[in-house]
Parts: C-alpha cells; structure tokens; sequence
C-alpha cells in the first residue's frame, strides 16, 4: 500500500472526521493493514473563501506549497485535501507537486451523477445503477461562497454530464451560517437552516444534493442524512483508501 498525505486544518474537525472515517471504511484486521498517512494540521491557512473573493492568494499558495513540499518529502503517493473550497486552487498546487492530489468535486460530481450512494454499496456506480426513478440530471451543491462562486463543481457537475444547481442567495446565507457561526465555532448545528436549503433545492428539481463543504460533513454526527444526500467526503475517502491500494469497506 502506498502513503496518504492529507493537507487539513481547513477546518480541524473536519480533518478529524476524515481520519475517522478513512479508518473506519478500510478493511482491516490488525494495524499493518491501515494506510499509513501523513496528516498537516494548516489550521493557519488564510480562509479560502476569503481568498477568492479578494483575489489575495500569495500566502495561501504559499502555505500550500511548503505542504506539498513536505508530504512528497515524506514519501506520500497520493495527497488528499479535505476541504471542498480549496479546490478552487487544483490547478496550481497540483502544478507544485510531483504526487497526484485527489480532486474531490471531480469525484463528488462523478459520483453524484452515477446514481452512487453511501453505505453497503460503496459508492460502486456499477452496483448503484437503478437505485433513482429517474435519470440525475439536476445537483444541487451546498458548499460556501467561495466553492459556489468559484464554479468549481459547476465545472465538475457538467464534465459529469448533469447540471449544478445552488441555493438563492437567502438561502446560501444558511448555509454559510450553518458552516461558520455552528461547525467553525464548535456549535450543534442548527438544523432548520439545512433543512430548508435542502427543501428549496428539491423544490428547484434537483435529484442529489451534494454536501460540497467538508464543515457540512461533520452534521452526519448529528443526524442521519437522508439518501437524497451524497457527502463530497465520502467520496474523497472511497478515493484515498482505493488509490493507495487498501480495499474499501462500505
């Protein structure tokens, strides 16, 4: 099996939570058949957010490129970054790196669109087909201002053959407060906000709905989701524990 390294902090919990959820869904019998993996805590990372909306990225592509630096130092085959909006970036922190950085929405949307869904399935397109009445063709995305202005799974959803949609600008405040003001700030969530996000996307005619900010991962812990849901996290943990060559446990 080859290394995993992970640039996080963006934010911790979230991190936490993919560590978690890594080890929870590779098979493994004793400790030697767990990845080993390399875990960058940048908690000091500018906001990604902030960073599009201004334009202002020399400090985060400098933060970036010492953590690549030192996850291939270290001997990682493959790098994953638990944090949707960072992905606003691919293109230039994979250009710093010799080793292959998962790309999450790409894989998110490509699952989304397959009709794959969590659990005893195992996000296996193949196994998933016919689980939907009809043909996906609407996702919406929840995910923060950066992610949704940046068109980042905009681009990916439509490389998938469906199209992306997101919440009203009202809305969108929900879920930005839902990420900000309750999982960044160590609140319980409050659900009424996902759940009318969740009823303006289904009312817009949206057939998944992908959780595109790892924050929003972390309301798993909370409450179940319902199967409309495909979490962006789940996907980059299919992705990470497969291409370092462990096997999946749905």
């Amino acid at each position: 099996m080859e290394k995993l390294g992970v640039i996080g902090g963006m934010g911790p919990e979230a991190t936490s939570y993919f560590y978690d959820e890594v080890v929870r869904h590779t098979e493994a019998s004793c400790d030697q058949e767990h990845l080993n993996m390399v875990i960058l805590s940048c908690a000091s990372m500018p906001d990604r957010t902030r960073a599009i909306e201004t334009g202002e990225h020399t400090e985060l592509l400098a933060e970036m490129r010492a953590a690549t630096s030192a996850l291939e130092s270290l001997g990682c085959a493959r790098i994953a970054i638990p944090c949707n909006t960072s992905h606003y970036f691919y293109s230039e922190v994979q250009a710093m790196t010799r080793v292959p950085i998962i790309h999450m929405p790409r894989e998110a949307a490509r699952y989304a669109a397959a009709g794959a869904v969590a659990g005893e399935r195992g996000f296996d397109p193949a196994q998933s087909a016919g689980l939907f009445e009809r043909p996906i063709k609407k996702i919406g995305i929840m995910g923060t201002d950066g992610t949704v202005r940046s068109g980042v799974y905009a681009r990916s959803c439509a490389e998938a053959g469906v199209e992306a949609v997101v919440p009203s600008p009202e809305r969108q405040r929900d879920v930005m407060s839902l990420i900000y003001d309750d999982v960044k700030a160590g609140r319980e969530p409050h659900f009424y906000l996902f759940e009318r996000v969740l009823e303006e996307l289904t009312e817009a005619g949206c057939d998944r709905v992908i959780l595109a900010c790892t924050e929003l991962s972390v309301l798993k812990r909370y409450r179940e989701m319902p199967p409309l849901i495909l979490d962006a996290m789940d996907a980059l943990v299919r992705e990470s524990i497969v291409r370092c060559g462990a096997t999946y446990r749905a």
